[in-house]
């Protein structure tokens, strides 16, 4: 399972491809994990495979059937390019120390998710418009469990003890609708600044959100859409076509309701205190060569009590491939 899970969903952040072409396809795959910069606990590990279909203005796309009830929204009329997406995703919560097998009630439950997520982005000249609706399901039915337990040993880490103490199985959903705007950027495309507002509702999560995020490189328009799939934690920003930019951006947010701190909706399950005013930091590099593109960056986000320094960070590895 987690061998195709890994073949199986970054895609997404290759969002605004080519408008060369008028149409590309491409397939990408993301890894999170905390791991990689030494511990392992909280938002320990994501791995996710995408699908993208990007199309220009000469053969634009039309949202698709799953965020039907937001379409509406979208300011299609006019757009440059449109991009159609499909993610598979695994994500695994853990608490503080994994060696424990009763966690304390304090600390953050097990939970262990896999959704589907569909987005559709159209990009117009100055701004760029995101609708997405995801299903899945929390609980053992996610195969989370079996799928860090084998990562672990692979690499050599703890063995998970809790996982036993997990949420129970539920259904999970969320609806989100986000803007991106090219707020600055200089003439020779070699730098800009995005500012972005999010909004998502849903038994995963619900939340109102904004962010700005500070690129370098070159040719930077094609790709300033990509942004919009971070929330999702779908894929991270991507650079094609010869292209490559640093970046670095901070988001702010309120979260209403979240399922990995308040535990199941419907049934009694452990839960958390959380800080529901968020902001989460982000540096990367995007680099890209020919049909081929990898982005590597860093999060750090406030999960507690911001000022008892209780962070949840981590690496973050994406590839993706033209096809």
């Amino acid at each position: 399972m987690l061998c195709r899970l890994l073949l199986l969903y970054s895609l997404i952040g290759l969002t605004a491809a080519s408008a060369q072409a008028e149409e590309t396809n491409w397939f990408a795959v993301t890894v999170d994990n905390d791991i990689f910069l030494g511990n392992d606990n909280w938002y320990t590990n994501g791995i996710y495979a995408s699908w993208v279909n990007t199309a220009n203005q000469n053969d634009l796309h039309q949202p698709g059937l799953m965020t039907s009830p937001i379409n509406w929204s979208l300011d299609i009329e006019g757009a440059q390019l449109t991009l159609q997406a499909y993610t598979l995703g695994q994500i695994m919560v853990t608490p503080e120390d994994i060696r424990i097998i009763n966690p304390p009630l304090t600390d953050m439950p097990y939970s262990g998710t896999l959704l589907f997520h569909s987005t559709f982005i159209a990009v117009q000249e100055s701004h760029a418009d995101a609708a997405g609706t995801a299903i899945g399901i929390v609980g053992p039915a996610s195969g989370a469990e079996r799928s860090q337990k084998r990562v672990h040993v692979l690499v050599g880490a703890d063995e998970p003890k809790g996982w036993d103490s997990q949420l129970g199985n539920e259904i999970v959903f969320q609806v989100n609708r986000a803007r991106l705007w090219r707020a600055w950027y200089s003439k020779d495309d070699r730098s800009d600044l995005l500012v972005l507002a999010d909004i998502g509702a849903g038994t995963l999560s619900s939340y109102l959100a904004s962010a700005m995020i500070a690129r370098f490189g070159r040719d930077l328009f094609n790709t300033f859409g990509t942004p919009l799939l971070i929330n999702t934690r779908s894929a991270n920003p991507a650079a094609v076509n010869g292209a490559w930019y640093a970046f670095a951006g901070a988001r702010f947010e309120y979260v209403f309701n979240n399922i990995f701190g308040d535990g199941n909706t419907f049934k009694d399950s452990r839960s958390i205190d959380f800080d529901h005013s968020q902001i989460g930091l982000t540096a990367g590099l995007a680099l890209s060569w020919k049909q081929l593109s990898i982005t590597l960056a860093l999060y750090e986000s406030n999960i507690t009590d911001s000022s008892a320094g209780d962070f949840t960070r981590f690496g973050t590895l994406t590839l993706g491939w033209q096809y």
